[in-house]
């Protein structure tokens, strides 16, 4: 049986990890609030990434900010401290280009590699091994990942030099972004028409103007089902903003892409803790944006 590590078993760990439990893997992880619910997956918790990482040769993170990325690598029990020659660490989480490049250079002076990761999808599209899995740099450890990888996705992508995963995770999102914007633009307009929303959901999401988001988040949108979140418009928003550096940094006007994030920052206050579907109401109350 197979050993896998995973730091950071939170709501796109926890499926990844079931997945990989189920697919007749081992499963060692750590995070720094409870892991009963991974244990009674059959995970076995780690004591610290340290200690993790010396039981693995294959190491996946992911990570909610840079401060907890460089704590787990870096850090007094963290990885570095055990990493072993040969070992693949990938994170998952989403951090800026530059943030994850100077991980590459700590590791390989220890004889591990560094691999740019992304997750495509919902935490429900995880659990169900619809998530897209996005790997960058070095190629040979990146395709050696893959029959590990297929035990928790149907679709692993190998994007080139490192960086491009994060990249192309940026572009994804802004259209994700956008997706559900239109959707609860669309929605609100529709409720108000009244048309049956069943039919409406249904004609629209098999018609040339369905979508992905608007097919898992229109029905939210009618039922007001916006708990428990599976996405949050403030984690949103950081995506737009680095997809806005992004474009900036390649010479691309981006006006549509001005506007949304207007529209997201300005209801943030208003969706608070729900799920960013709760965008719907933004538009309901009539407000425009600001362009």
């Amino acid at each position: 049986m197979e050993t896998v590590g995973f730091v950071g078993v939170g709501k796109i760990g926890l499926p990844i990890c079931e997945n990989l439990i189920k697919s007749g893997r081992k499963v060692i992880g750590y995070r720094r609030s409870s892991l009963d619910e991974f244990r009674k997956l059959g995970g076995i918790p780690a004591s610290s990434p340290k200690d993790l990482a010396a039981q693995v040769d294959i190491i996946f993170t992911c990570l909610p900010s840079d401060e907890a990325l460089d704590q787990v690598i870096c850090g007094p029990d963290g990885i570095l401290s055990a990493v072993k020659p040969g070992q693949i660490v990938v994170e998952f989480g989403s951090h800026a280009v530059p943030v994850k490049e100077k991980y590459v250079g700590i590791l390989a002076d220890a004889g591990a590699i560094f691999i740019d990761g992304e997750v495509s999808g919902t935490p429900g599209m995880v659990a169900a091994r619809k998530a897209a899995i996005y790997l960058a740099g070095n190629a040979n450890a990146a395709k050696s990942l893959e029959p590990v990888i297929a035990g928790f996705a149907d679709l692993c992508l190998y994007l080139g030099a490192f960086g491009s995963a994060t990249k192309v995770k940026l572009i994804n999102n802004l259209l994700v972004g956008l997706h559900i914007a239109g959707t609860a633009q669309a929605m609100a307009i529709g409720l108000k028409a009244g048309v049956d929303p069943a039919l409406m959901i249904k004609a629209v999401a098999n018609g040339s103007g369905g979508s992905t988001q608007f097919g898992i988040r229109a029905p939210w949108m009618a039922e007001r089902r916006f708990t428990p979140q599976q996405g949050s418009a403030p984690g949103l928003l950081h995506y737009l903003d680095e997809a806005k550096h992004l474009a900036d940094s390649a010479g691309v006007a981006a006006p549509l892409l001005d506007c949304l994030i207007d529209v997201y920052r300005r209801a943030i206050p208003q969706i608070g803790e729900r799920d960013v579907a709760a965008l719907l109401e933004f538009f309901e109350a009539g407000n425009k944006p600001k362009f």
